[in-house]
């Protein structure tokens, strides 16, 4: 027979933000913290940009129909959720991913309980190979990694390939970051996408250039629809 341990000798997780003891027994972060995330708002039902109401589609997604379906993101790019991916992702600090991509879960989660068809598999967006040798990770790996054990979801990151070396796409214009993407990815022999729907992770989308090269990629290889997850969008430029 175990018995229970008392309170005082069981560990307390603190909120990443305010350092206080999270009061939620899921994640580690408090309610009010998780109460003032930058959280998304209206958006256009395709890409995800920020738009001043509910239900529209963006004008860019009305002119061109993007190749992926429909892009899912709990939040604005901004502080706090700047600062912790920028942690994660450049400073190793993987708590702060995996809190992110828990509370992405909670939200695709939600989603699906909402009507947003389910996946049947996860793709993370691949990186430069000298790229993941300097940082020593992918984090769109790690985020799908722990999104799809939170949703229960295989997960395929041998199926995209980055063939070329591309310059870094953040502070580049649409323009630019479609030009360096050009012949950039490749499926790989054993990826099986006929007929499938499938999600790309990443952790932020900005022009949706790369998401919508590799959903092209897919889509042309039979994918019958291509979703993306990640965790926050930016607004245009330009755009309050």
């Amino acid at each position: 027979m175990f018995l229970k341990r008392p309170a005082w000798l069981r560990p307390h997780r603190q909120c990443q933000l305010c350092d206080e003891p999270a009061d939620n027994p899921r994640h580690a972060i408090c309610s009010a913290c998780e109460t003032e995330l930058p959280w998304l708002g209206p958006h256009c039902r395709v890409c995800a940009v920020p738009l001043p109401a509910h239900g529209l589609i963006c004008g860019a997604c009305q002119n061109k129909p993007p190749s992926f379906a429909r892009v899912e993101a709990p939040w604005r790019y901004t502080f706090p959720v700047d600062n912790l991916i920028t942690r994660f992702k450049h400073q190793g600090q993987w708590p702060h991913g995996r809190l992110l991509a828990e509370l992405l879960a909670e939200h695709l989660q939600h989603a699906y309980d909402e009507g947003l068809p389910r996946p049947q598999a996860l793709l993370p967006v691949p990186l430069a190979r000298r790229r993941q040798r300097r940082r020593g990770f992918n984090q769109a790996q790690m985020l799908a990694d722990w999104l799809g054990a939170g949703l229960q979801l295989p997960v395929h990151g041998d199926w995209l390939e980055r063939r070329m070396e591309t310059p870094a796409q953040q502070g580049l214009d649409a323009a630019t970051r479609k030009r360096n993407l050009r012949q950039a990815f490749a499926l790989a022999p054993a990826a099986e996408v006929g007929g499938g729907h499938l999600a790309l992770v990443d952790d932020v989308l900005t022009t949706g250039a790369t998401a919508g090269t590799l959903a092209r990629l897919l889509r042309r290889a039979g994918a019958a629809r291509v979703d993306v997850y990640c965790l926050a969008r930016t607004p245009r430029p330009g755009d309050a």
